[in-house]
């Protein structure tokens, strides 16, 4: 056995680490083009190819009410594993944060909940199944949030209560909300993010064998899937919930033409905040679009609204209210 022999020098670093760098092998035996035409290589990515596109068709379903097929590999047990993990974790920081919930007692709590009871009945999810409804006003005049953990856990800002001014309007933001609970948006999303990880991972794979295009594809590639995809998805979730949700309080007996009101609303606070960000390197919808599609989707939601029976007890209470607030006299007969 051949010794090495080595002058070692403190200003030229550790010797054998130089050893070592000098007969280290390549990662890639060959040129870029020898791997890419592989027998082997193609082999690799037909299978994989394969395979994937069986998991995807394998894991298609259909979204309630809208009808849209997509790709959900979650299951609804996994979702609510997951949501539970998130809810306590979100319930721990809000109070770390010092947030306020108010009570049960408090008016505004008592009117989420009781738009929440006209809405449950009517979003599909059915009775004894794995949400159990828990609603939590947060005291914060500053935030007009709302949103609804898979399980039914909802969340309501009162800030949201100073732009939806009538239990109509809170309806169309409550409604959206449950809408993604119903459509199981959660479950989408995380399921995307599975594909575009996957998918990305393989692209790294194959672009190995150039440096310079893995090096690009592992700095930009997540960018590019996120402003080309996963932004995309969520403004078509968005979308949806805004379709299903106006539905549901259709049906509900609310007014479907408060959601554009309440969007308008939506529209003047946002032009008054700032400069609002871009429609397509954002998840949402502008709200001028929300405020277009909620208008051509009115005479469906007012058809359901007069298939169900609105001209009813909760019909005439809504007139009722509503002739109290003007001041109007109603006399009858005795």
């Amino acid at each position: 056995m051949r010794l090495l022999q080595y002058d070692y020098d403190p200003n030229l670093g550790d010797p054998w680490y130089h050893h070592r760098l000098r007969t280290a092998k390549p990662l890639f035996r060959g040129n870029a083009q020898t791997i890419l035409r592989s027998p082997r290589t193609h082999t690799v990515v037909a299978v994989s190819i394969a395979l994937a596109l069986a998991f995807y068709f394998y894991n298609l379903e259909v979204v309630p009410v809208s009808g849209r097929r997509r790709f959900n590999c979650y299951s609804e047990s996994s979702v609510r594993e997951l949501s539970a993990m998130q809810y306590k974790r979100l319930i721990y920081e809000m109070e770390r944060q010092g947030a306020r919930f108010l009570s049960d007692r408090d008016p505004r709590t008592i009117m989420v909940k009781r738009v929440m009871s006209r809405l449950i009945p009517v979003s599909g999810v059915p009775e004894g199944s794995s949400a159990e409804w828990e609603v939590r006003v947060i005291d914060d005049r500053t935030t007009a949030n709302a949103f609804v953990l898979p399980g039914g856990k909802v969340f309501v800002y009162s800030g949201i209560l100073g732009l939806a001014r009538t239990e109509s309007q809170l309806a169309a933001v409550l409604g959206h909300e449950i809408a993604h609970n119903l459509a199981e948006h959660y479950g989408e999303r995380l399921s995307q993010s599975v594909g575009e990880t996957a998918f990305l991972g393989s692209l790294l794979m194959l672009l190995a064998a150039t440096p310079l295009a893995f090096i690009a594809g592992w700095m930009f590639g997540g960018r590019a899937l996120d402003i080309l995809f996963s932004r995309p998805m969520g403004r078509m979730q968005e979308s949806e919930a805004d379709y299903i949700g106006l539905m549901m309080m259709a049906e509900a007996c609310y007014d479907p033409r408060d959601a554009v009101a309440f969007w308008q609303r939506m529209e003047k606070a946002h032009q008054m905040g700032g400069v609002e960000v871009p429609e397509w390197v954002s998840t949402h919808p502008s709200n001028q679009h929300r405020i277009e599609r909620i208008t051509e989707w009115l005479p469906k939601a007012i058809e359901k609204r007069e298939e169900s029976d609105c001209h009813g007890t909760q019909g005439f209470a809504e007139r009722f209210r509503r002739a109290m607030a003007r001041g109007d006299v109603m006399s009858g007969s005795m």
